[in-house]
């Protein structure tokens, strides 16, 4: 699948970038919140590394997702991609618990 890295290093010329919101509690899919190219792509990059959500690099699911239009909820044939991205999320939240504790 793709490339994991909880903070990637900083790259130029961004060329696509997709931003997904999932609410485990909703019983709903995942929701594209933000879609973009060049600039609007560095912008969503950097804003997540600021808020410190972690990223996920996949070329083949960023185009896909790309797709959707803002607002759409991911379709079925995408959710086992997009649940090993939730996946990875996940297991960071649970190690940076285990670091807050120690």
């Amino acid at each position: 699948m793709g490339n994991l890295q909880q903070n990637p290093p900083q790259q130029k010329n961004v060329g696509l970038a997709v931003a997904l919101k999932y609410d485990d509690d909703s019983g709903s899919a995942p929701v594209v919140v933000a879609s973009g190219r060049g600039k609007v792509a560095e912008n969503i990059i950097e804003r997540a590394e600021k808020e410190n959500i972690p990223t996920y690099r996949d070329e083949s699911l960023v185009g896909l997702l790309a797709s959707l239009e803002v607002g759409t909820e991911i379709p079925p044939e995408l959710y086992e991609a997009v649940a090993q991205v939730i996946a990875f999320v996940w297991q960071l939240d649970k190690k940076y618990d285990r670091e807050q504790v120690d």
